[in-house]
């Protein structure tokens, strides 16, 4: 029998679209057991930043094992809230829309979060590695080990168009560079990030876990398209 792995990448805080997926992995699955890899990117941006972490801080399912990665949008979050990066610089980049889902604006902007989330946040793995392939938010440093990869690079890598770099012999999986042509596939890696956040479509790649390369199958998801910034 074959096992599953799904991929699903950044939804700031489209906690509908994530719902909706994990409804499509299921009838997908056929009630065998899986696993979930969320690629990241869970807050701003989208309406419901604060909801789509306590779904995944609460996750609990008798057949899907759920791995949660760390993305950029999380790291700014959580520096934002210790002081480490200027308020403005992570509202620039959608956390406003992360703070409406708290409730709260600047002037509470600590004291609005739970110190939970941020925990949670803050400890948040960059990598998931199996046996053929290596999921990670933006990238991967080819030179290093998979154990010893620097969270800037995991976190903020652009490839070339069209690369063909994975890691090794290991099949790349991201997201975070946005692109309405997802999933851009190529021999070493898979880009699955279509903007789900602002068009609606979010595309989840289904990969078998005892056979290398990419995706067997994609799951697409197309939602309502928010009026937003």
């Amino acid at each position: 029998m074959t096992f599953f792995t799904y991929a699903v990448p950044d939804l700031h805080g489209r906690l509908d679209l994530f719902e909706r997926a994990i409804a499509e992995i299921l009838v997908h699955a056929e009630g065998a057991a899986a696993s979930v890899v969320t690629l990241g990117d869970y807050v701003d941006r989208g309406p419901a930043s604060r909801q789509l972490i306590e779904c995944l801080m609460q996750w609990e399912h008798s057949t899907l094992r759920l791995i949660s990665l760390k993305g950029n949008h999380e790291a700014m979050m959580w520096q934002a809230c210790n002081g480490l990066l200027e308020p403005e610089r992570w509202f620039a980049a959608g956390g406003d829309a992360t703070l409406g889902s708290y409730g709260a604006d600047l002037d509470y902007l600590r004291r609005a979060i739970p110190d939970a989330h941020l925990a949670w946040l803050k400890d948040l793995p960059l990598v998931h590695v199996d046996q053929h392939r290596v999921f990670a938010h933006a990238g991967v440093d080819q030179l290093l080990p998979l154990d010893r990869q620097n969270e800037e690079t995991v976190l903020w890598k652009r490839y070339p168009p069209r690369s063909q770099k994975g890691h090794g012999r290991r099949h790349l999986v991201h997201g975070h560079d946005g692109t309405l042509s997802a999933p851009v596939v190529t021999a070493g890696k898979s880009n699955l990030d279509g903007l789900a956040w602002k068009t609606g479509r979010l595309v989840v790649g289904v990969y078998a876990d005892d056979r290398p390369g990419a995706a067997v199958d994609y799951i697409e998801i197309n939602g309502p398209t928010p009026v937003m910034r």
